[in-house]
């Protein structure tokens, strides 16, 4: 029998994450640590980047229906 990443209706099969906040750490390695470290600051940077985006969307907005 083959391995399927899909469910039977097509839709994909949403995978764990990699970590999850509050997880032990105590089994991870100091390797392993550092992937997830990495793997954060990257989240972090995208995270920000929205932010950054969504709020000067909003001043856009904001500027164009100022009363005048």
């Amino acid at each position: 029998m083959a391995i399927v990443d899909d469910d039977p209706f097509g839709r994909p099969v949403k995978k764990p994450p990699v970590h999850e906040i509050g997880q032990p750490l105590d089994a991870l390695s100091a390797s392993e640590l550092a992937e997830r470290a990495e793997l954060l600051r990257a989240e972090i940077v995208r995270v920000e980047a929205a932010r950054v985006s969504k709020e000067a969307s909003r001043r856009a907005a904001d500027a164009f229906f100022k009363p005048g």
